[in-house]
C-alpha cells in the first residue's frame, strides 16, 4: 500500500512519499518553504531530509524541543520568525519532527495570516501513528495538555521509518503506546498480534500502517471529535493528567508512558462499570508493565492527578468525561467516574 486517503489529504510512505512531496511543491509554486525542526531533529533528521528532497530550496525555522516548550511563547517566536522572513499566505511550512514539532507547527501554520499550508513529516513513532494524523493542532497552556488549538488538516503526510533509527528506546516505546491503544479500541487482529507475539518489531512498517489505518478510519467518520473520534481518547483522560502532574513536579513522563498507565486504569474502571472482560484487563496490565515498567504514585500524586481532570478537553457542563470500553473495539463515550473508583484503579495498578 503506497497511499492512505484521509479527508482532504493523503498519507504517503517511503521514497514514493518524498517523490510526491517534491511534485506537490513544484506544482503549487510556493513563494517560500520553511522546514520547522527542533534542535534534535536538526541534528539527527535534517541530513536525511536533505537527501530525500534534493534540489528543493527551503529555510530552516527552529523551536525548542520538549513538551515543556509546546506553548504560546514558542508560537510567538515562530510567528515572529516567519514575519521577519517575509512569509506570505503562499508560504509552506514542513514540520520535520515529533508530536511537539507537528502539533505546534500545524497550529502556527493554521493561524499565521489566517492560515498557510503545512505538511507533516513525522520523525518519531508517536507522531507517525498518532500526532501527525487527523488535523488536530495545538499547544499546552500552563502545562495543561492541548488547551489551545485548531482543527486544520495538512496538505499531505510522508511516513518513513528511516527516521526511527535516530530515536532511543524510550521514545520508541512512547510511540508504541499509541499503536497498542489503536489495537484496544478497534475490532481487528492487531491486539492479539501485539499481546501474543513478543518478537514483533517496533519498526515493522506493516504494523505502523495498520495503526495509521485504524486512526484514519475513525477520523474519516468524525473529523471534529463529536462522537466516534472520542474513542481515540482511551487512556488519555487519566493519562494526560498523569503526564501534566509529572511535568508540574519536574518528574517528566513521556506521553506514551503516561497514557499506558491510563490504559490499565481505564480498562479496570471499564470492567467495574461496563463489565469489560477482566481477562482482557489482565492482558493489558501485563503487556503494559512488561514494556513500560511501573511508575510509583504517592497518595498526594493521586489526589493531584484527580484535581487535574477538571481541565480535560473532553469535559462539558462541569463534568469529567471518560471514554470507557464494553469490550475491545466497543467504546462508550462521556462516562462519569467517581473519585473512589479512580483511587481503586490506582490500587489495582500498584498491586
Amino acid at each position: 500500500m503506497k497511499v492512505i486517503k484521509s479527508n482532504t489529504y493523503s498519507i504517503f510512505f517511503l521514497d514514493y512519499g518524498f517523490n510526491k512531496l517534491k511534485e506537490f511543491i513544484i506544482k503549487n509554486n510556493y513563494s517560500k518553504i520553511f522546514v520547522h525542526v527542533d534542535n534534535n531533529t536538526k541534528t539527527h533528521c535534517l541530513n536525511i531530509f536533505y537527501e530525500k528532497i534534493k534540489n528543493i530550496e527551503f529555510e530552516i525555522i527552529i523551536s525548542d524541543e520538549g513538551e515543556e516548550n509546546k506553548n504560546l511563547d514558542s508560537c510567538i517566536k515562530l510567528w515572529t520568525i516567519l514575519s521577519n522572513k517575509n512569509a506570505d499566505r503562499k508560504s509552506l511550512i514542513i514540520n520535520l519532527g515529533g508530536g511537539v514539532v507537528g502539533d505546534m507547527g500545524g497550529f502556527v501554520a493554521s493561524t499565521y495570516k489566517r492560515g498557510i499550508d503545512y505538511i507533516n513529516i513525522p520523525t518519531t513513532l508517536l507522531s507517525m501513528v498518532d500526532a501527525s494524523i487527523g488535523g488536530k493542532t495545538g499547544v499546552d497552556l500552563n502545562f495543561l495538555k492541548n488547551q489551545i488549538g485548531t482543527f486544520c488538516e495538512p496538505q499531505m503526510i510522508v511516513i518513513d521509518p528511516i527516521f526511527l533509527q535516530t530515536l532511543d528506546k524510550k521514545e520508541i516505546l512512547s510511540g508504541y503506546a499509541e499503536i497498542f491503544k489503536h489495537s484496544i479500541i478497534s475490532k481487528n487482529e492487531l491486539f492479539k498480534k501485539l499481546t501474543s507475539n513478543v518478537n514483533f518489531s517496533f519498526f515493522d512498517l506493516e504494523i505502523i500502517k495498520k495503526s495509521i489505518i485504524i486512526k484514519n478510519s475513525i477520523v474519516l467518520i468524525d473529523k471534529k471529535e463529536l462522537d466516534e473520534r472520542k474513542a481515540l481518547n482511551f487512556g488519555h483522560t487519566l493519562g494526560h493528567a498523569i503526564e501534566t502532574n509529572s511535568l508540574l513536579k519536574k518528574k517528566r513522563l513521556l506521553h506514551g508512558f503516561a497514557i499506558s498507565i491510563g490504559f490499565i486504569l481505564e480498562s479496570y474502571i471499564s470492567n467495574i462499570l461496563l463489565n469489560f472482560p477482566r481477562d482482557k484487563v489482565e492482558i493489558i496490565k501485563k503487556h503494559v508493565i512488561n514494556y513500560f515498567g511501573k511508575t510509583n504514585f504517592s497518595s498526594d500524586d493521586i489526589n493531584d492527578i484527580q484535581k487535574l481532570l477538571i481541565h480535560d478537553k473532553k469535559n462539558s457542563h462541569g463534568k469529567v468525561n471518560f471514554l470507557l470500553l464494553q469490550d475491545l473495539g466497543q467504546p462508550l463515550n462521556d462516562m462519569q467516574v467517581d473519585s473512589f473508583l479512580i483511587k481503586e484503579a490506582f490500587d489495582y495498578y500498584k498491586s
